[in-house]
C-alpha cells in the first residue's frame, strides 16, 4: 500500500455487494449531536432534490464543521426525502449552520432547493442514547459524484436502512434505553439486523433558530442496516414470530404514547451511511 494509495476495504456486510474503499484513519463517531430531517416534497420533485443534494450540499456542508451522515428515499412516502446530519456540539452546529445558509453555495442554490420542498420543518434533535451507541462511520468514503453517476437506484451496494421511532412517556427514555439495550439488542442482532445507532431526543436549546426542530419531543430512535429489502423482510418476519420478541415488544410499549414509527429507507448513491 503506497503513499498515495492509503485506502483498505472495509465490509459493511456479509453481501460482497458491500465491499466499498475506506479510509486508514482513527475511528470518528460522528454524531454527538444528530439531526433526523424528514422533507415533504412536491410531486415528482424527490430525485430533483436528490441530484441537488448529492451534487451540491454534501461537501459544501461538511467543509463547515458538520457530517453528512445519511441521504435516503422513503420507500413507503414517494414524496419524502429523509436525511441525517451530525455535530460535534451544540455550538459548534451554530458556527456550522450559520457558515453553511449564510455562505455563497447555498444562496446560489436554495431557490431551487425550496422549490422541491413543501414542508422541511420536520426535525428531530437527537444524542446517542448510551455509550457507544452513536454512528461509527470509521473510514468511510462516500463515493465522488462522478462515481455516484455508476450506481443505480436499486442497487446492492446500497444496501436498506431502517429507522424506528419510538414516542415516550414524559422522563422514561433512560430507562428505555437500557432496557432496549440489554434485552432487545441482542434479539434483533439474532434476526438479522445490524444497529448502527440508537438516539434519544437532545433537549438542548435550539442554537439556529432559522432552522426549527420538534421542541418537546421525547423519543427513542433505532438506526438499523440490512443487506436489501428482502433481509428487512425477512427481519421483521422472525421478530413478529419471536415469542421472546413480543414480550420485550410489549415492556417497551408500556411506556410508549403511539405507535412505533418505522421508515424503510434506501440510501441514495452518495449517502455515507448505508
Amino acid at each position: 500500500m503506497t503513499k498515495q494509495d492509503n485506502r483498505s476495504v472495509y465490509k459493511t456486510g456479509r453481501s460482497p455487494c458491500f465491499e466499498i474503499l475506506a479510509m486508514t484513519q482513527p475511528s470518528r463517531l460522528a454524531s454527538p449531536v444528530v439531526e433526523l430531517r424528514q422533507y415533504t416534497l412536491r410531486l415528482g420533485q424527490r430525485e430533483t432534490l436528490i441530484a441537488l443534494f448529492d451534487r451540491e450540499f454534501v461537501e459544501t456542508q461538511e467543509a463547515t464543521g458538520m457530517t453528512v451522515i445519511g441521504q435516503f428515499r422513503d420507500l413507503d412516502r414517494p414524496d419524502m426525502f429523509v436525511w441525517l446530519r451530525g455535530f460535534e456540539t451544540m455550538e459548534t452546529r451554530k458556527d456550522s449552520l450559520s457558515a453553511f445558509y449564510g455562505g455563497p453555495v447555498w444562496a446560489a442554490h436554495r431557490d431551487a432547493a425550496n422549490a422541491t420542498m413543501i414542508d422541511s420543518d420536520d426535525v428531530l434533535l437527537l444524542k446517542p442514547a448510551w455509550p457507544g451507541a452513536a454512528f461509527d462511520l470509521s473510514d468511510l468514503q462516500r463515493p465522488t459524484v462522478a462515481e455516484a453517476e455508476n450506481i443505480s437506484v436499486g442497487s446492492c451496494l446500497l444496501g436498506f436502512v431502517e429507522i424506528s421511532i419510538h414516542h415516550l412517556q414524559a422522563s422514561a427514555e433512560a430507562g428505555f434505553a437500557g432496557r432496549f439495550q440489554m434485552e432487545a439488542v441482542p434479539l434483533l442482532a439474532a434476526k438479522g439486523a445490524r444497529l448502527l445507532g440508537a438516539f434519544v431526543s437532545e433537549r438542548a436549546e435550539n442554537t439556529f433558530p432559522p432552522l426549527p426542530v420538534r421542541a418537546g419531543e421525547n423519543v427513542f430512535i433505532t438506526v438499523a442496516g440490512f443487506d436489501d429489502g428482502g433481509a428487512q423482510a425477512s427481519y421483521r418476519a422472525g421478530l413478529a414470530a419471536s415469542p421472546a420478541w413480543q414480550v420485550v415488544r410489549e415492556t417497551l410499549q408500556a411506556v410508549s404514547t403511539k405507535p412505533v414509527e418505522t421508515l424503510r429507507l434506501t440510501p441514495t448513491a452518495r449517502s455515507l451511511l448505508r
